[in-house]
């Protein structure tokens, strides 16, 4: 079976997704040829009235321990950084990215996972109160220990990876090689607040697009890529934001590729996403096992070249 492009979004599996429904998903997700799951520490620290995050690892944790021998034909990615550490309101009070904080959150991840290692270990938000150098050195460390294959960077700006790869490059250390951000086909005005994003830096642009594109070493993974259903569904309508000439043109330009296609418009961003130069790898949260099947399907699909122009001119 193919390698599926798609990253397994599990952010609400034991909370809003009960653990029954989160193993039916993941079950679903590998029979279907899917191997990447996206998790993080901090998940979902504001759904559980704990106010701290663990479960969505502890599930997966739980449902790996059920499967034996399927741990070394997926590919695990969890976040450190913004879990709440205690007293005083989020995100003042997240963990951060001292070398002390990354590497007690990996050990507290890999006994929640039930794992000895991370595939893909992100730095989640940004925290300008840690250097730069300690960072880099606490997640080489990690790395060369064998505990984490690769490292990314999920909501920093571009300058700061830079910088951080060019301290790693200079020590002989691994550096970031991924970035996880916002991206979407229909984009919100410039400078529009947009409620559900916390991130400041956490969007796609083009000078994201051209920073991947021009290193071979680094990969792209999209989060909000079916903006929590507004492609497809009538009740979950996109927020003020997005309101602007150009979505009118682009979802016009959408609906008439789905329609040539013969698919869903969910369908058609996720095959625009991957198909794309840079190809781009989108996390998907799902709820059921239809939403899992359009998604697994999606990435699939290849546009023609003719079919990526008007996708992409449409302005």
């Amino acid at each position: 079976m193919a390698q599926v492009n798609l990253a397994l979004g599990a952010m609400y599996f034991g909370t809003r997704l009960d653990e029954r429904t989160s193993f039916d998903l993941l079950d679903r997700f590998v029979a279907e040829g899917g191997t990447m799951i996206d998790t993080a520490n901090c998940y979902s620290f504001w759904a559980d009235p704990s106010g701290f995050g663990g479960q969505s690892e502890e599930v997966i944790g739980r449902w790996l321990a059920r499967r034996p021998g399927l741990r070394d034909k997926l590919y695990i990615s969890t976040k450190v950084g913004a879990e709440p550490g205690g007293d005083g309101e989020w995100p003042a009070n997240r963990e951060g990215l001292s070398g002390p904080a990354i590497k007690a959150a990996l050990e507290g991840s890999m006994r929640r996972l039930g794992t000895d290692r991370v595939d893909l270990y992100w730095t989640h938000m940004e925290d300008r109160s840690a250097q730069l150098e300690d960072t880099a050195g606490a997640l080489a460390e990690l790395v060369e220990a064998g505990l984490v294959g690769r490292l990314g960077a999920s909501n920093h700006p571009v300058w700061r990876v830079e910088r951080a790869r060019r301290i790693a490059e200079s020590n002989g250390w691994e550096g970031y090689t991924a970035l996880q951000l916002r991206h979407s086909y229909v984009k919100p005005r410039p400078d529009a607040p947009v409620p559900d994003q916390n991130h400041r830096f956490g969007w796609v642009g083009e000078e994201v697009l051209d920073y991947v594109a021009s290193d071979p070493r680094m990969a792209l993974w999209a989060y909000t890529a079916l903006l929590n259903g507004a492609y497809v569904r009538e009740d979950r309508p996109l927020i003020e934001a997005y309101d602007h000439p150009g979505t009118t043109r682009r979802l016009a330009v959408l609906a008439e590729v789905a329609a040539e296609l013969g698919i869903t418009r969910n369908q058609v961003v996720l095959a625009w996403l991957t198909g794309g130069s840079p190809s781009v790898t989108p996390i998907v949260g799902v709820s059921d096992a239809g939403q899992l099947s359009e998604a697994v399907t999606g990435v699939a699909f290849t546009l023609s070249s003719e079919q990526r122009r008007r996708l992409d001119e449409t302005a």
